[in-house]
């Protein structure tokens, strides 16, 4: 990816407080210089494409009105989260990501393309919306499913993506293990029982969340889908209004889907400064406005407050209580881990 020869400490940079609802990005200042064209890749999860459509357009917006001579194109690439950190590691030169889970980015930075303390860079450890796992079932939920016992009972069909290449997959994996986990005292033997049933209910595993979803949706699979909220939220209220209903189990997970700047890519592409303030206009208030109406939490207060009644309250348990990230890879998502001895 090229840009214009440019050298971003000629000039200093701002992105104004009007244009931005308050603040500038990264402590950067206005000062007039000369006009720039930037192009940034955005590398980022299934459920995020109508998201970022919006994200990328306001941004470019917003930068050039700070900046009228400058331009700024900024492309989303998707995917399943694991295969979108595995296509970074092999090449693609995305200048950020916004991925399903923190494990795909700290597994970029292992491999020295993110600094190391890059979850410390933004606010809400680097998460500008948050999530959870719900149910999407058809309209009038003809199988009457309520909670998680109810997906393994005869003749339900459950849809979920592949763990091995969906960042929302583990996710919905992690839910289902978590309530499993709390019913039964804590017994992970318990909760492999559980899992290892829940699987058979599977007919096909997509590589990802948004895969999963056409599934249920356009192909008619299974009876419930698994899903980001987002995702069963667009579902049940843009795209089939009349088709399907959203159930929210007794208890799930909280899902913090984190982003971050590709240290090693923006510095080779020159790109530092914008994708810096790109990614903090996701923390301003158009930006979590923008998250809100493409069904994702806000993590500013005052904008969740005001879209309270998209957001029902639900209660949720967290990955670090379930022994974070690292542990929960290798354990379960690795080769020949939990979910490989149960889906075998």
């Amino acid at each position: 990816m090229k840009n214009k020869d440019f050298s971003l400490s000629r000039r200093r940079l701002l992105v104004g407080a009007a244009a931005l609802g308050g603040g500038a990005f990264f402590g950067v200042h206005a000062g007039q210089a000369q006009a720039a064209s930037f192009n940034l890749l955005n590398v980022s999860y299934d459920p995020t494409r109508e998201l970022y459509a919006d994200v990328d357009k306001a941004f470019a917006n917003v930068w050039h009105q700070a900046h009228p001579g400058d331009s700024v194109t900024v492309k989303t690439a998707h995917g399943g989260s694991g295969a979108q950190a595995r296509s970074v590691l092999e090449g693609v030169p995305a200048d950020v990501v916004t991925l399903g889970l923190a494990y795909d980015i700290d597994l970029l930075a292992q491999k020295g393309l993110i600094a190391p303390d890059w979850q410390t860079r933004l606010p809400h450890n680097s998460t500008p919306y948050t999530s959870t796992i719900v149910f999407l079932v058809r309209k009038g939920n003809p199988k009457n499913i309520k909670d998680w016992p109810d997906l393994v009972r005869d003749g339900v069909q459950v849809i979920t993506p592949n763990p091995k290449t969906s960042g929302g997959a583990r996710w919905n994996y992690l839910a289902a293990w978590g309530w499993a986990l709390h019913q039964h005292n804590g017994s992970e033997d318990a909760a492999k029982t559980y899992l290892k049933i829940l699987f058979k209910h599977v007919p096909v595993l997509d590589t990802g969340a948004r895969g999963a979803t056409n599934s249920f949706v356009q192909r008619h699979l299974g009876d419930v889908l698994l899903a980001w909220e987002d995702e069963a939220l667009m579902a049940a209220r843009d795209i089939g209004p009349d088709q399907f209903d959203i159930v929210v189990p007794s208890q799930t997970i909280l899902a913090e889907p984190p982003v971050s700047l590709v240290d090693k890519n923006v510095k080779a592409h020159g790109t530092e400064a914008v994708a810096k303030a790109y990614l903090e206009f996701l923390f301003s208030p158009e930006g979590q406005k923008i998250g809100a109406k493409h069904y994702f939490r806000p993590v500013d207060p005052a904008v969740l407050a005001e879209y309270g009644q998209v957001f029902p309250n639900v209660e949720t348990f967290d990955v670090a209580s379930l022994g974070g990230w690292t542990k929960l890879q290798k354990d379960h998502f690795s080769n020949g881990g939990i979910f490989d001895s149960l889906y075998r």
